[in-house]
């Protein structure tokens, strides 16, 4: 399972503390970026070795920062927060006080403060009763399951740094088995001439060619067009779809191109 997967399957515990524990593994994997610290293995991290558990923690802070701070720059498709919102939040976070906060902000008073601390406390509350009702949900579809009743057709994972999620990331899995099974031979090779112009049928197959990289890895242009080649000849538009839709992204010089986390 990607990093993706393991980000949209955690629970409030897994995603509060940024890693997952994989059973079957024995390992502990980062939700963020995938990476993974298997149990009964050492790992150096500067000048001292950490268990694995330990290590997956460190990695969290060294690399990504915190997961908060991963979270709160997602877009506001996930997070629900407009970019105001979440430098104040971040200041939250930091343990500034109301005071310090309207010093560091346009606010004409503390009470603005106050209100949006509010609205913060409304919104977590709703988000609680919305948990709740989701995980009621998913006991059902699984009592269905173990009843042998028709099971619903489950929707895809959509990765995290997905532009503009709405509708079109509506996808059931039965949906995006029967795109890959029409547009990909036997081979992994597209086959169409032309890139399907219909949104759901772009998404299915940019995602699986976005399985093809890597995450964390850097790629040139030329490693990245060579890839790309192999599905497409247009390689120029896949890779302009590729960031477009959110699956990559490039420096400002256009030389390194790297998996969007």
């Amino acid at each position: 399972m990607g990093s993706d997967g393991y980000f949209w399957n955690a629970d409030i515990k897994e995603l509060k503390r940024g890693y997952h524990y994989n059973a079957y593994t024995d390992s502990y994997n980062c939700l963020i970026c995938g990476e993974s610290f298997e149990n009964g293995k050492v790992y150096e991290i500067g000048d001292s070795l950490y268990e694995a558990e330990k290590a997956a923690k460190l990695h969290i802070a060294q690399k990504h920062k915190s997961i908060f701070h991963y979270i709160l720059g997602m877009s506001k498709s996930y997070n629900g927060l407009t970019d105001n919102q979440k430098a104040l939040m971040e200041m939250l976070y930091s343990g500034l006080s109301d005071k310090e906060i309207l010093q560091n902000t346009g606010a004409t008073s503390t009470s603005t403060i106050r209100n949006q601390r509010f609205a913060f406390r409304e919104k977590y509350k709703q988000a609680k009763i919305t948990v709740a009702m989701m995980e009621l949900l998913e006991e059902k579809r699984e009592h269905l399951k173990n009843s042998q009743k028709e099971e619903p057709d489950m929707l895809i994972n959509i990765h995290k740094s997905a532009t503009n999620v709405d509708e079109r990331y509506a996808i059931t899995q039965s949906e995006k088995q029967a795109v890959l099974t029409r547009y990909f031979d036997k081979d992994n090779n597209l086959l169409i001439k032309e890139f399907p112009s219909k949104e759901k049928k772009k998404i299915i197959v940019l995602q699986h060619i976005a399985s093809e990289f890597k995450s964390g890895k850097e790629y040139s242009e030329k490693q990245v067009n060579d890839i790309l080649m192999h599905f497409f000849d247009d390689y120029v538009t896949v890779r302009r779809y590729m960031i477009e839709y959110g699956f990559m992204e490039r420096s400002r010089d256009c030389s390194v191109y790297r998996v969007k986390e």
